[in-house]
């Protein structure tokens, strides 16, 4: 079980890395278009201030929260749109404000969660450590958008562990949200870490097999990349479907990027969707 306290201060770095790429933009930057249709880069920062929203009101005040979920539950092809557009009628100088004292309140709620607790959340219940996992895979999925928008390189951190731990954990999620059922045995992931260590999951003697780039797996997972974009290989037949179908995040499955669509990273140059997410521990 992931510890909340590194979880917390990962997810607040990555943050901080986000900020930096907006704070000091001019109004109108913020309409340029992200690799998300119809998304704006006010979208993106509109979507992670009303998703942090979510999170602080579900730890603050559960049975206004469950109200709020019940109605998503029932739109959950638009709930997530309405909830960005909503945050985007203000200047972006104050969107921007309202993220970062928004953020803040949330990460100090959940740095406060007792541990063992678990909070509402979307079909599910989260513990401070899952929703600080999910809240980091989103920051900087949607970070990647913001700085495809902007044609900035970012390089890879160690904080993508907490990322490939989420799509790995999320691995029968992937195949429940599009009907299919989940192979019941393990697969043994193998990623290599920006820093050339591995980061490893599963059992050692699973029969079917992930292995390759950290950085590739993660984008996969958020759909931030297309299969034959990414040093990623599988073994085994489940293992390769998986791939395919990876998703880190809660909801309907993305519609992914099509090969060449991938995001600007520091191991690819080309030019490039998560909804508010994670997994239960």
């Amino acid at each position: 079980m992931a510890d909340a306290s590194v979880v917390l201060a990962d997810l607040r770095d990555e943050s901080a890395e986000l900020d930096a790429l907006v704070a000091g933009l001019p109004p109108e930057r913020w309409a340029a278009p992200t690799p998300a249709p119809g998304w704006t880069i006010a979208h993106q920062i509109g979507h992670l201030l009303w998703t942090d929203r979510q999170v602080l009101l579900a730890v603050t005040d559960p049975e206004t929260f469950r109200k709020t979920a019940e109605r998503a539950l029932t739109l959950t092809e638009s709930f997530v749109d309405e909830g960005a557009a909503r945050e985007i009628r203000v200047p972006p100088a104050e969107l921007l404000a309202r993220w970062r004292t928004t953020r803040e309140e949330m990460w100090r709620a959940l740095a406060a969660m007792p541990e063992g607790d678990r909070l509402p959340w979307y079909a599910t219940r989260m513990s401070a450590a899952s929703m600080a996992s999910g809240r980091l895979m989103e920051t900087w999925a949607h970070g990647l958008d913001v700085a495809d928008a902007l044609g900035v390189t970012r390089e890879p951190t160690a904080r993508l562990r907490h990322i490939a731990r989420l799509g790995v954990r999320a691995r029968d999620y992937a195949y429940m949200a599009r009907g299919l059922t989940p192979p019941q045995e393990e697969f043994r992931v193998e990623l290599r870490a920006p820093d050339g260590g591995t980061w490893a999951f599963g059992p050692e003697d699973a029969a079917q097999t992930v292995t390759g780039d950290a950085l590739g797996f993660c984008l996969l997972a958020t759909q931030r990349a297309h299969r034959a974009d990414v040093d990623v290989q599988a073994r085994g037949a489940d293992a390769e479907q998986w791939l395919g179908i990876a998703q880190a995040f809660a909801g309907p499955p993305g519609p992914g990027r099509e090969p060449g669509q991938g995001v600007l990273t520091a191991t690819d140059d080309r030019p490039g969707q998560a909804e508010a997410g994670g997994s239960p521990d």
